[in-house]
């Protein structure tokens, strides 16, 4: 775990500033861009994830995402990157990830792990970038014990 902890928050800094500098499309708010695509019909995953939201990825940034989560009224809550412990422990290093929440306000970042689930099997941590209140969470995406919540 040594080894894991500094990489995880230079990782989350980086991509947090990365996703608010990143997906400048209006629309997102609202509408993801046309090469994302509903998680659910991509793995066999709920529609609407408790505490994420409907999520959506362009495949070909998969695993790491961005995930674009979206509440029940169909507006933008969250950016989530899922990165494998794998990949941090190789030092890999991703570049300008944000690139579909450019220009958007990240209100606070949730680091949590994760054991592994259909679309990303091996241990992996969730990056999770808000763009709502913390207190707002539960109202707009269910709840989610990710991060201690």
């Amino acid at each position: 775990m040594r080894t894991i902890l500094p990489a995880l928050l230079v990782t989350g800094a980086l991509l947090a500033t990365g996703a608010s500098q990143a997906l400048a499309k209006s629309d997102v708010m609202t509408k993801p861009p046309a090469n994302f695509k509903k998680v659910s019909t991509l793995v066999q995953l709920p529609e609407f994830l408790p505490g994420y939201g409907t999520l959506y990825v362009d495949p070909k940034t998969l695993p790491a995402g961005p995930f674009l989560g979206y509440d029940r009224k169909g507006k933008l809550t969250n950016i989530t990157y899922m990165l494998p412990l794998s990949q941090l422990n190789e030092r890999k290093n991703w570049t300008n990830v944000g690139g579909a929440a450019a220009g958007l306000s990240i209100d606070h970042t949730d680091i949590a792990y994760n054991p592994g689930h259909p679309g990303v099997p091996e241990p992996h941590y969730h990056f999770i970038n808000w763009l709502i209140p913390h207190g707002e969470e539960a109202a707009r995406v269910g709840s989610s014990d990710h991060a201690g919540h």
